[in-house]
């Protein structure tokens, strides 16, 4: 069930989204009135989502409860779960490739749990939509926008006179400076696969072309059209994504139907980098949410993403995953030891200046301020009805951006997915103890290492060994 964020007495504002295609923020308007559609690339389920995955599954989950304030929202993220990178994986491990799919479909909407993200209305998965493929590269055939050769149909970029309009990419000067290796069955360079053959090893459909697969660009638009219709309200991704992707699909959507907008708003996050630099297997610095969410809590991972506005570059660092700990232990530590009674937290509302920030293409930064001014004023309460009442909205502004969902003294008490426990804390401390008692300082040593590693500093002392949590 999809949590509703509906205030009834909240006096919507204009929504103010930056589109991508138009180049500037806009007022946001859906092609049918209180209703939204809205399409979100998922992931190519070979391997764990890595964190610069999880921006934009973190950043358009807060856009889906914001606008569910407002709007009957439908929200589609596929699934590609049919892919070259997904064969070599296949042949790599030596696994099914159905087992493969089956397990990285059920990490990664785990793992995008644990950051707070919530299930989107649709998953549709591009293996369970070949016939509606099949059809789109008919009727693009059928138009004059794609050919057919040596078992490929391919998409004739030449048919289409707004060729790169998304990605501000003149097709002229793409192929005079093109590097894309011609292949003999291709008519540009820049004509992109919609169809090509498998061989007896690899995933195969029968279609009018011979046994083959889809090209990765049209599983997109089959799967929003048949599940959004042939103008959605958004598409979003990241900015990876603009060019080939998501101009791709554009072109063959458009093209397939007549001309009619593909999506009336296209909306992409930021690059994230890693200590400033770019996330690469070659440099191995590439951060897996399946490893992070065992030594750091869901939901600091989950504000880090959020502390920059998306449309700009993230440089997730020890001092981005600092930063947003220490946000988090102030705003649990101000609802902390407030009762809130059941009648301030039905009539709780969010303050308008955060929801305002939000609906400014969604400034996150701006919202997070207004967000600690509420914990400001929350600190400075007299009174125990001012203190609940205050509390209340706190918790209302959580559950919008997908905060504050933990007991805050469990918070405190490291009772939260991702930190040591109390317990474990003791336990290593007790044997780091043993160890120094034995002589064996190597071993004392990495234990305490472990700890700080872990964000746990320890402090030998005349009664004995204390530990605190860094902040």
């Amino acid at each position: 069930m999809i949590a509703s964020f509906e205030r009834p007495n909240h006096v919507f504002m204009s929504i103010q989204l930056h589109d991508t295609l138009q180049g500037r923020k806009v007022p946001f308007k859906p092609l049918k009135k209180g209703e939204v559609t809205m399409y979100l690339c998922g992931p190519t389920v070979y391997n764990y989502a890595h964190i610069g995955n999880a921006r934009p599954a973190v950043v358009f989950d807060l856009l889906a409860r914001l606008l569910r304030r407002s709007y009957k929202l439908t929200f589609a993220r596929n699934i590609t779960d049919v892919d070259d990178k997904i064969n070599a994986a296949s042949v790599e491990t030596g696994k099914p490739i159905d087992e493969i799919t089956a397990q990285f479909i059920t990490a990664y909407n785990d793992d995008m749990g644990a950051l707070g993200v919530l299930p989107p209305d649709v998953e549709p998965r591009a293996t369970q939509h070949i016939a509606e493929m099949i059809a789109m590269i008919e009727a693009l055939i059928a138009k004059g926008h794609a050919y057919e050769a040596e078992g490929h149909v391919l998409f004739d970029v030449s048919s289409d006179p707004e060729y790169g309009a998304l990605s501000k990419r003149d097709l002229r000067e793409m192929i005079a400076g093109s590097r894309v290796e011609v292949a003999p069955y291709k008519k540009a360079a820049h004509d992109f696969v919609l169809w090509k053959p498998s061989t007896p090893e690899l995933p195969g459909w029968d279609s009018p072309w011979g046994r083959g697969r889809p090209g990765w660009h049209i599983e997109c638009s089959a799967m929003a059209r048949k599940h959004l219709g042939e103008t959605i309200d958004i598409h979003a991704g990241g900015q990876d994504l603009v060019f080939p992707h998501h101009e791709n699909e554009l072109a063959q959507s458009s093209c397939a139907h007549d001309g009619a907008p593909f999506a009336r708003h296209w909306l992409h996050n930021g690059f994230l980098s890693i200590d400033h630099t770019k996330m690469s297997k070659s440099l191995g610095n590439v951060l897996l949410v399946h490893d992070l969410i065992k030594t750091i809590p869901g939901e600091v991972i989950r504000l880090a993403l959020l502390s920059a506005h998306y449309r700009q570059p993230l440089d997730w660092s020890e001092e981005t995953i600092e930063s947003a700990r220490k946000m988090l232990d102030r705003l649990y530590g101000a609802v902390q030891g407030i009762e809130v009674s059941a009648a301030d937290r039905e009539a709780a509302e969010v303050p308008e200046a955060l929801i305002a920030a939000l609906e400014d293409d969604l400034n996150t930064p701006k919202a997070l301020a207004e967000f600690f001014g509420l914990a400001r004023e929350l600190n400075k309460a007299r009174n125990d009805a001012e203190k609940s009442a205050l509390a209340a909205q706190m918790y209302a502004s959580g559950e919008l951006m997908g905060l504050l969902g933990n007991d805050p003294d469990d918070w405190f008490a490291g009772h939260v997915k991702g930190e040591l426990s109390v317990e474990d804390i003791e336990a290593l401390i007790d044997k780091r103890n043993a160890a120094k008692s034995a002589g064996d300082y190597a071993k004392a040593d990495a234990i305490r290492d472990q700890l700080s590693k872990d964000g746990i500093t320890i402090q030998d002392g005349r009664d004995g060994t204390s530990w605190r949590r860094s902040t």
